[in-house]
């Protein structure tokens, strides 16, 4: 595939998207944006910036924070929406669990990740806000392919699959009743080789995570996990300073890294090329409690 080819590819990609995010914040009364520092994020955040240029964006940016996050990505964050002035609300875990919301779990294999529905639901209502932005992609898990590009939620923030409605030639039909909400995914349509395809052409910084870096692992179900204040090694479990990156970011205590030596766009995308199993599906602890781990928090009403 020629260098032309692509970036055309890119373009088509990213004028749907563009399309997209303009058609919903016309139709709908209060949208959000959800914020990760992760790399769909900035790649979402880039489209709706460049949807409404030279007119800063409508719509604040959310993050739904589980307290357990990569200092490397909280950093970027912050930076990256401080410096375009965007207004981030953070969404804590930890405050649900301090104010009796949610209740944390313990034990060997517990995590905060299912802990974010109530707090992303929580946060939606406070806001107001009738529509929520995401970077996911229907490449990602099985669950997610299910998702059309406007993904309509009940009053009480539920999916049901069987209740969406169609999109034909790219019509989206955004009308909701007072109580109900729509998570709108305008990359649906772009793969994990496509969103790093973009970094590189628009010249997208990000977390330094994402490329190979010298980083204290330990394995565990299969996955790299790094040591930190919240995961340690258990008992069998050896600690080791390995090359890894991340495909993915998200809870540190269920994120798994990748063994890597890809210090560079380049190297990262010759990787991906020969990859045989989605992000999610390589280093998401929470993905894989059972093999409907996804589809059952979305019916709780996870993003």
């Amino acid at each position: 595939m020629t260098s032309s080819t692509v970036v055309d590819e890119l373009r088509v990609l990213e004028a749907e998207a563009v399309h997209i995010i303009r058609e919903v914040v016309a139709e709908l009364e209060r949208p959000v944006l959800l914020f990760s520092g992760g790399k769909d994020s900035i790649v979402l955040l880039r489209l709706a910036e460049k949807a409404f240029a030279p007119a800063p964006a409508p719509m604040p940016m959310m993050h739904v924070d589980t307290g357990h996050n990569f200092p490397e990505v909280i950093e970027f964050r912050d930076r990256r929406l401080g410096q375009a002035g965007h207004r981030l609300i953070v969404a804590s875990v930890q405050e649900a669990i301090d104010s009796g919301r949610v209740r944390e779990e313990g034990g060997p294999g517990s995590s905060r990740n299912r802990l974010q529905t109530r707090t992303l639901l929580d946060a939606l209502a406070a806001g107001g806000f009738d529509a929520a932005f995401g970077g996911a992609r229907r490449d990602e898990e099985r669950a997610r392919a299910k998702e059309r590009v406007l993904s309509f939620r009940d009053e009480f923030g539920q999916w049901d699959p069987r209740a969406q409605r169609p999109e034909p030639w790219s019509l989206y039909n955004g009308r909701i009743r007072r109580g109900e909400q729509v998570r709108v995914f305008p990359l649906s349509n772009w793969t994990e080789l496509d969103v790093w395809r973009y970094i590189e052409l628009e010249q997208l910084e990000l977390p330094s995570i994402y490329f190979a870096h010298s980083r204290k692992v330990f394995e565990r179900d299969g996955i790299l996990l790094a040591e930190s204040e919240f995961v340690r090694p258990r008992a069998g479990e050896v600690l080791e300073e390995a090359m890894v990156r991340y495909r993915t970011v998200g809870d540190l205590t269920i994120t798994g890294a990748v063994r890597s030596t890809a210090t560079d766009i380049t190297g990262v995308m010759a990787e991906i090329s020969r990859a045989t199993t989605s992000e999610r599906g390589e280093t998401r602890a929470d993905d894989r409690t059972s093999a409907s781990a996804m589809e059952d928090r979305k019916r709780e009403g996870y993003f």
